[in-house]
């Protein structure tokens, strides 16, 4: 019985896998043509940042900060809930593990601050500083 589901089980992910490739090259011209969209829109930001600061460099640098502010939201909001997860529910009966979960509630929430003050403080330095 157990050889039974095991050849069967290989046949369904062998079967998935084929569906799979065979939906991805049907979908390839539509996500070749997403993914030249996004690049070109990528590029035109790049290019507006470059003109803002005046310089390739800082303009690669503003973009980076501005990207990093952005994404650091949701990926710090997924790290909070962990953490409070973890002292709440975890460590209500143990004080070392709902100490553990504060410390990844501190940490998220320093992470976050700093990434939302980082591309501010950039812009001050470059343009307050630099002319």
């Amino acid at each position: 019985m157990k050889k039974v589901l095991l050849i069967l089980g290989i046949l369904i992910v062998i079967f998935g896998t084929v569906v799979t490739y065979a939906t991805d090259i049907a979908n390839e011209n539509n996500t070749i043509g997403e993914l030249t969209e996004i690049k070109q829109n990528a590029e035109q930001e790049l290019e507006e940042y470059t003109e803002k600061y005046g310089s390739e460099t800082y303009g690669l640098t503003a973009y980076i900060l501005s990207k990093v502010q952005l994404y650091s939201i949701p990926f710090c909001f997924l790290g909070i809930a962990f953490g409070a997860i973890y002292q709440y529910v975890i460590g209500i009966r143990r004080l070392d593990i709902r100490d553990r979960g504060f410390m990844v509630v501190i940490a998220f929430i320093t992470i976050l601050i700093i990434c939302q003050v980082l591309p501010l403080i950039f812009a001050l330095i470059v343009k307050g500083w630099r002319g």
